[in-house]
């Protein structure tokens, strides 16, 4: 068999540029998630991302295959960039034939993450929100606060938002957009956890955002906002109070900070999002549940993979 001849996700790839995400939606990258994941994915064994300083902030590089694909990931941290008017999150994605590793398409890297960064989330608190949650808290009010919202609302039937946000005026956009989506939405501070069902951290802080001691026992918290071992969202507080989820052992041990700054890890039982969704993970009641969320390759190209199939003339079925 020549290597033209090889079984594959398609035999002629072709080659394209995908500007955005359009085309699945928060719904379905949610699914893309949950699928790679119930398939048999081990988020354990996943490839590790590598970080190079470089005067405006960092490169990320970030490689994964499985299934019919490959892909890989470069993106760009500046922190900088939004006081110029532009995004902090640069980059592109190279979606790519697994068994020939032929390019397949090239998406917007900071649209990819985007999309796929919210629907690990809203896979996560899908199963850990209690069937009653309501309302739900959002810290932040950049592009990830939004696509949170949107992604939260593809899987629970939430009334009730309150922004906490460092800019008024963006916190108020950000609230008449829930109001949009048909939410009851304010702006508030950080005491307003003391009344959530459910709280996302989608920020760039370093320091803890609110007091871990006002979190109702019955409450969801997931913070994405970064993946340094030196920077986290919520207090030591909260950690201590709550059962606690990643997406994987091996990477929060690397970069959780929220974890790592509150000496969870290595002393305490952490699971996994595999074991969550698979229903092996324990599901207490009468404590708060915290996901900590850092990024990982294999939700990029979960969610790439699935832009593809929906976009490509002549793209793959799922196997």
């Amino acid at each position: 068999m020549t290597p033209d001849e090889l079984p594959g996700a398609a035999a002629e790839p072709l080659q394209y540029a995908v500007p955005g995400t359009g085309g699945i939606g928060p719904a379905g990258a949610v699914r893309a998630i949950e699928r790679v994941l119930l398939d048999g994915l081990d988020p354990e064994a996943a490839p590790a991302r590598s970080a190079v300083p470089v005067p405006a902030g960092e490169l990320l590089l970030m490689p994964a295959a499985a299934g019919p694909y490959a892909g890989v990931k470069i993106a760009g941290v500046a922190p900088a960039n939004p006081a110029r008017g532009l995004p902090r999150i640069t980059g592109s994605y190279l979606l790519l034939d697994g068994p020939t590793l032929q390019p397949l398409a090239l998406l917007d890297g900071a649209a990819l993450t985007a999309l796929r960064t919210p629907a690990v989330t809203a896979a996560a608190l899908a199963r850990l929100a209690v069937p009653e949650a309501e309302h739900v808290v959002v810290f932040g009010s950049g592009p990830q606060a939004y696509g949170h919202l949107d992604a939260l609302l593809a899987v629970r039937p939430l009334r009730r938002l309150t922004v906490v946000a460092r800019h008024a005026g963006r916190a108020a956009a950000l609230a008449e957009y829930g109001r949009a989506l048909g939410l009851t939405a304010s702006v508030g501070g950080p005491e307003a956890v003391g009344r959530a069902d459910l709280v996302v951290c989608c920020t760039t802080a370093r320091t803890p955002l609110f007091d871990g001691a006002l979190v109702p026992d019955h409450a969801a918290v997931a913070a994405v906002g970064s993946h340094e071992p030196d920077a986290r969202e919520v207090d030591e507080v909260l950690v201590g109070r709550a059962e606690l989820y990643v997406e994987a052992r091996a990477v929060a041990a690397r970069e959780a900070g929220d974890l790592l700054l509150a000496g969870a890890l290595g002393r305490r039982q952490v699971w996994n999002l595999a074991e969550l969704l698979r229903g092996d993970a324990l599901l207490p009641q009468g404590r708060p549940r915290f996901f900590k969320s850092v990024g990982m390759a294999w939700e990029d190209l979960a969610v790439a993979a699935e832009v593809y199939r929906a976009g490509a003339p002549s793209s793959p079925q799922s196997p």
